[in-house]
């Protein structure tokens, strides 16, 4: 199961159809706080955060997370180009930083990836 929290529907939309079309069960969140609240968060096997989103932003959310011991892997993706993001992400537990326009197969990638890091990605 691959959880997409974004706050924007049109973003969640497409997510769930292309994680959908490659076989993936889905579930979507349209924000942090909706994930956080729900009892299922620890079912997924790979989470997919928006870094902007109004409230919590991705990286408060993968902190928090983190700090209620949930180690689902994250796929952090932004609009934003921030060189330091990574570095950031990456001490907040995040596994991968993706840019939003660069989404698609790199996607994909990813999350197999973050899913069995014993397999080779692609």
């Amino acid at each position: 199961m691959i959880y997409v929290i974004d706050d924007d529907f049109d973003v969640l939309k497409s997510l769930r159809f292309l994680l959908e079309t490659e076989g993936f069960d889905v579930r979507t969140y349209r924000s942090a706080t909706a994930l956080l609240g729900s009892r299922v968060r620890h079912e997924a096997d790979c989470l997919i955060v928006d870094y902007k989103m109004a409230g919590i932003d991705g990286l408060e959310l993968a902190q928090r997370l983190r700090d209620l011991d949930i180690t689902t892997p994250i796929v952090l993706i932004t609009g934003y180009a921030d060189e330091s993001l990574p570095a950031k992400a990456s001490s907040a537990g995040v596994r991968q930083v993706l840019r939003k326009p660069d989404l698609g197969d790199s996607l994909l990638a990813s999350v197999r990836n973050v899913m069995d890091p014993s397999s080779p990605a692609g």
